[in-house]
């Protein structure tokens, strides 16, 4: 063993290189203490067995690999502390609660229609007498992102039959809203357009940023555990689907092409931008798909959502460069 060979190296004056007289016992291990140089007094270090010089560097290459994983597990924690904080799957629902939710409020019954029906007068009125709490309990209540979020559900999942049949359905929904909002504004006898009025039909860029900043927001909190968050009426609030379309209704109903066609823009922005973040949302949560899509699909696919999002951006730029000059 190691200690006795120690001990007895130690006991062995004519095994020590120094001189009896020279040496002086400091501890149980009878370990020498060495000369001192004459010329800078300094302490020499004492001969060791190789057994010696072993033990120590087998001490310093343990306290080297302890001292690397030490580091190791601390990097290994704060990547997994920063990856648990910008996670978007740790506390989502389960892929059927996700379909059943976004699917069910996408959906076109009786009770949809009459909700949204009285949302397009509440925000009507609103409009009309320049009542901000008024337009914003309208939008609160309006069901039209529940049909854009099963768009993009359908546009993830690859299944052509949602898409088309809420596709379908949006387009009805908009049809309703712009008529109802037309038959107020023929019988309302305020006839001057007002500020909120005015306010939506002049689109511009922060509005695209708001669409897609709403849409990011709305599906993650369509695809959480928890039901019972406040993401969806914030949602409603910011991007503001209904009132461009109560304003299209006051446009027809004054004949006023030029806020007809500002207004649906700006409509048209939110609802675009909404659905391709929400769409990219759920590719990233891994959304499963009723069919394989090839290569070749997916690369048709991105080339329509580049040319289409260039065709919706394209006013916008004219409007840019029009300002510019």
């Amino acid at each position: 063993m190691f200690v006795p060979s120690l001990c007895n190296w130690c006991r062995r004056p004519d095994l020590n290189r120094y001189d009896r007289n020279d040496r002086r016992i400091l501890s149980p291990l009878r370990l020498p203490i060495p000369p001192r140089r004459q010329d800078d007094n300094k302490l020499i270090i004492p001969y060791c067995t190789e057994k010696v010089k072993r033990f120590f560097d087998a001490v310093k290459r343990s306290d080297l690999v302890k001292h690397r994983e030490e580091l190791e597990r601390e990097r290994e924690t704060l990547s997994a502390v920063l990856k648990k904080m910008f996670s978007i799957t740790e506390d989502a629902a389960s892929n059927e609660e996700i379909r059943d939710r976004i699917l069910s409020g996408g959906k076109i019954t009786g009770t949809n229609m009459v909700v949204m029906i009285c949302a397009i007068l509440i925000a009507s009125v609103g409009l009309n007498t320049n009542s901000v709490a008024v337009i914003i309990g309208a939008m609160l209540i309006s069901p039209l992102m529940g049909s854009i979020l099963a768009i993009s559900y359908g546009t993830a999942s690859n299944d052509a039959y949602l898409v088309k049949r809420h596709a379908v359905g949006f387009a009805v929904q908009i049809f309703m809203s712009v008529a109802t909002a037309t038959v107020y504004f023929l019988l309302s006898p305020v006839k001057e357009p007002t500020e909120q009025l005015l306010a939506r039909t002049n689109p511009s860029f922060f509005d695209v940023l708001i669409a897609l900043a709403g849409g990011i927001a709305g599906i993650v909190g369509q695809t959480r555990k928890d039901k019972s968050n406040n993401i969806i009426p914030g949602v409603a609030i910011a991007t503001a689907l209904m009132p461009p379309l109560c304003t299209c209704g006051y446009a027809i109903a004054n004949g006023n092409l030029r806020m007809l066609l500002g207004a649906f823009y700006l409509f048209t922005i939110n609802a675009y931008f909404i659905y391709i973040a929400s769409d990219l949302m759920l590719v990233l949560l891994r959304t499963p798909r009723v069919r394989a899509m090839t290569f070749t699909e997916w690369k048709r696919l991105r080339k329509k959502m580049y040319r289409n999002t260039l065709l919706v951006l394209l006013p916008i730029l004219a409007i840019a460069i029009g300002w510019n000059r």
